[in-house]
């Protein structure tokens, strides 16, 4: 939805908003969601062992990254499970195909999480 004055860049207000919104929306998924506080424990054991081993900025961008990504895409699971969550207990085909996709979409991250340290490490370790 375009905001009232069209599609005019924000004002510091409005980013000031945003960023409210944000803090929000990350509070809630720690006080809700046990996975999103696990994967953000282990982003706080892993990043700096990432800085650490990371022997290139780019070996560090994605070490970390990677993990940033898993962070993210919990963050739409859990919005898409509180979507559905919000219109009742009742099974619904379409709503648990859409929790299993969101869910498989935090899989297949994690799986890209495992892919870049091992592909940046293992080969250290031969």
């Amino acid at each position: 939805m375009a905001d009232q004055m069209g599609h005019m860049p924000r004002g510091p207000g409005r980013i000031f908003k945003a960023a409210k919104w944000s803090w929000q929306g990350l509070r809630a998924a720690w006080l809700y969601e046990s996975s999103f506080r696990l994967e953000v424990c282990l982003f706080v054991v892993l990043a700096p062992l990432a800085l650490w081993l990371g022997q290139t900025p780019v070996e560090q961008v994605l070490l970390i990254g990677s993990m940033l990504l898993v962070l993210a895409m919990e963050l739409a699971n859990s919005a898409i499970e509180a979507v559905i969550e919000r219109y009742g207990p009742e099974y619904h085909v379409l709503a648990g195909r859409a929790k299993d996709m969101g869910s498989a979409a935090v899989f297949v991250l994690m799986m890209n999480v495992l892919l870049c340290w091992g592909l940046i490490l293992v080969p250290r370790l031969l």
